[in-house]
């Protein structure tokens, strides 16, 4: 893509072109010139106006997206220090994969690149600006956050039912729609959920004689249990998702 010309560049025709012209017609092809110049510097000088506008119409449809990824990709560690990697890696993989291509098929390219830090922050404001439950409001007891995953699946159309905590073979919640069965594992943690998760849910889908198995969290899932997820076909999701699970074989 060829990229956008300068100030000088736009300039130069209308300035030669209208020198010309006023040498032979005089104040009113001189006038013309000075409006014809005006026009051009109004409409470049606002392209950055423009830009940022355009930024927040692409950013507004996946706030709600972008809000809940914050939420799974960040978490406190063992010292209250807030760990931000995940959900930077994800503000950065939706900048490169949704933005960037739009604005440079849009011919704002070269603004994208030189105004990178704006975009970055228009996107952490759209992540923030979405209203979700805090934290705090969450049940702190692990049995009581494995009723309330299965009261959200029982919201959602799904039959769900908590396991007992003894014998469950790594099934937290049993929950059915038309037949098909899904088992989940569900962990009140303050870090990502590592790979044991993923490893004991696997078991307990054949134990149970599943169709599919998940792992659900408040928090986000290391790099490890997204890899062996992947090649399992495990499920990895934050409870926000189950109001919206639907079966799929």
């Amino acid at each position: 893509m060829a990229a956008p010309r300068s100030i000088a560049d736009l300039l130069f025709w209308p300035v030669v072109a209208g020198g010309a012209a006023s040498l032979w017609l005089g104040r009113p092809a001189l006038a013309v010139t000075v409006l014809v110049v005006t026009a051009v510097l109004t409409h470049r000088l606002g392209r950055g106006r423009r830009f940022r506008r355009r930024v927040r119409r692409l950013v507004e449809p996946h706030r709600g997206t972008l809000a809940l990824r914050r939420r799974q990709e960040t978490y406190v560690d063992p010292y209250d220090n807030l760990i931000l990697d995940g959900w930077l890696r994800e503000r950065d993989y939706f900048v490169a994969r949704t933005l960037r291509p739009r604005l440079e098929a849009e011919g704002y390219g070269d603004l994208a690149e030189a105004r990178r830090e704006e975009i970055l922050a228009l996107v952490e404001a759209a992540s923030l600006a979405e209203a979700h439950e805090e934290a705090d409001a969450l049940p702190e007891d692990g049995i009581a956050y494995e009723r309330f995953c299965a009261a959200l699946l029982e919201r959602a159309g799904w039959q769900a039912r908590a396991t007992r905590a003894a014998g469950d073979q790594g099934a937290d919640v049993i929950a059915e729609w038309d037949g098909l069965r899904l088992v989940v594992q569900c962990k009140r943690y303050a870090k990502p959920v590592g790979n044991a998760a993923v490893q004991e849910v696997v078991a307990a889908r054949s134990y149970w004689n599943a169709d599919r198995a998940a792992v659900v969290s408040n928090a986000g899932f290391t790099p490890a249990a997204r890899k062996l997820a992947g090649a399992t076909g495990v499920l990895l999701l934050h409870h926000d998702d189950l109001g919206s699970l639907r079966p799929r074989r």
